[in-house]
């Protein structure tokens, strides 16, 4: 059986995926999604702005003989070329498994082997910015593999990250022991009958091809992790007390949780809440939350505010408003919109001059982007203090105020679960932030301008999602309480 690097990747971030990619049934994954197919592409691209530098060699060998690559690779190794990309290196291990590897680049360096006075050291491109574990780990599996071909142990090995000049060393020696403890473990997951238990992270899982297939056993469970604030150390500690239903945590005690590692008394009462919440399915208000007078209010005039944008290009690229004249019964959606990077000011600018047209509007948003990048924006552009910081006092957080104050019956706080919950539904049912940012790369490559389309539509509808989160909010306090003065 093979084993190669990007199973040990994989296995670092998920025990179970590895598990369903060797004996999985692949009809049960899913196709890539745009945001999946991007980071694909913008690997490759990287990739290639660092090896276009190189004379490099690769092997030839039709695709997927293993057997072949690897000749053909430890031929150009014995002709002591400089650069080898994607070269095939095998050996056995334990007798029933083949490692296999690839590293992105085989560079040669003056030091014995057995090909002469000459070896060669892995190096991966990588498109994270940090070194981390996890690249650490793979490139540590490389070298291993590539010891037992060269008869010689490194103690070094490169990693080529996004944006840095150069490249980042990593010490085999401290690396190595933890890839030969990961390989063995990952060895004792494949040869079990059973998948490892699911833990749905949804940060983790999102991008995972496996994740409806996960997500729909996590829910047939009632699992608990589908719990909003269940992490793997909480759960953890919850199975080590047996409490391994959403019965038996909504039926918990709190003081039971409280002193337990990764708790405390104020994590405790809201995990239990939220547990009773989901087992009852109707929403529930914390014990510790905002007092009354801290929460949103309907006004005259609100504005709701949401903003596209492309890291990688560091730009916000629509500064979405939409502004409810309650007195007048109106709704008007302003779309500020760089159709091309260099119009960010433009829009910046646009979008000031609407929010100072209704000084005394709350600004409503979900989360804190919204405030970061006004600040950013702020200082980008060099604008006066005096006229951001009013601006900033009328920032009412929706996501922070719901979160504070009531507990849900949903397995997520994302604007979309919980809008879905109260009824709204977007017009593209599919769109989400991330492929926004695919379709406005889209939009910058071709020109079609019904990808800018599809993106207005969905800031918009972005926009109304968090009215209706803060008019749901603002009436079930009200009836809850009676005391709220609207």
């Amino acid at each position: 059986m093979l084993i190669n690097a990007q199973l040990l990747l994989q296995f670092q971030r998920c025990e179970r995926r590895p598990f369903l990619d060797v004996h999985g049934d692949y009809l049960q994954r899913e196709i890539p999604n745009e945001l999946v197919l991007k980071v694909q592409q913008d690997k490759i691209a990287h990739h290639q702005r660092i090896v276009k530098k190189l004379s490099y060699y690769e092997p030839d060998y039709l695709s997927r003989d293993w057997e072949a690559g690897a000749a053909s690779t430890l031929e150009l190794m014995q002709q002591g070329v400089s650069y080898i990309r994607r070269g095939v290196i095998l050996t056995s291990y334990r007798e029933k498994y083949t490692l296999l590897s690839r590293p992105d680049l085989l560079v040669k360096q003056p030091g014995k082997s057995r090909f002469g006075n000459w070896n060669y050291v892995p190096v991966n491109i990588e498109l994270g910015k940090r070194p981390k574990q996890e690249y650490q780990v793979v490139i540590a599996f490389h070298a291993q593999v590539l010891a037992t071909v060269q008869d010689v142990i490194l103690s070094k090995a490169g990693l080529i990250l996004r944006d840095k000049d150069k490249t980042y060393v990593v010490d085999l020696d401290k690396w190595t022991p933890q890839m030969l403890d990961i390989l063995e473990e990952y060895i004792q997951v494949i040869e079990s009958v059973e998948a490892p238990e699911i833990f749905i992270s949804r940060q983790k899982c999102s991008l995972c091809p496996w994740y409806n297939y996960c997500h729909a056993k996590a829910r047939s469970q009632e699992h608990l992790s589908l719990l909003p604030g269940v992490t793997p150390i909480r759960y953890t500690q919850l199975q080590n007390l047996a409490i391994t239903t959403l019965e038996a945590l909504a039926q918990t005690h709190p003081s039971t949780l409280e002193n337990l590692t990764g708790f405390d008394s104020n994590v405790a009462a809201k995990l239990v809440i939220q547990a009773q919440s989901v087992f009852t399915k109707q929403p529930l208000i914390l014990a510790d939350s905002f007092s009354l007078e801290y929460l949103t209010f309907t006004a005259p005039i609100e504005l709701y505010f949401d903003i596209e944008a492309q890291p990688d290009l560091n730009l916000n690229y629509l500064l979405g408003v939409l502004v409810v004249d309650r007195v007048a019964n109106t709704e008007q959606f302003y779309a500020f919109l760089a159709e091309q990077p260099e119009q960010e000011p433009l829009i910046w600018q646009q979008f000031l001059n609407l929010v100072n047209q209704y000084p005394q509007a709350p600004i409503y948003h979900f989360c804190a982007y919204e405030v970061d990048t006004v600040k950013r924006l702020g200082k980008l552009y060099r604008t006066p203090y005096a006229q951001i910081h009013p601006i900033l006092n009328r920032f009412i957080d929706i996501y922070e105020q719901l979160i504070q104050s009531v507990a849900l019956p949903i397995d997520s706080y994302a604007l979309k679960t919980i809008a879905r919950w109260l009824g709204f539904e977007w017009r593209e049912q599919q769109a989400n932030g991330a492929k926004c940012i695919y379709w406005y790369d889209k939009w910058l490559e071709t020109g079609d301008r019904t990808l800018l389309a599809i993106i207005q539509d969905y800031n918009e509808d972005d926009c109304r999602a968090t009215r209706t989160v803060k008019d749901w909010l603002v009436s079930f306090f009200e009836a809850e309480s009676g005391n709220i003065t609207l």
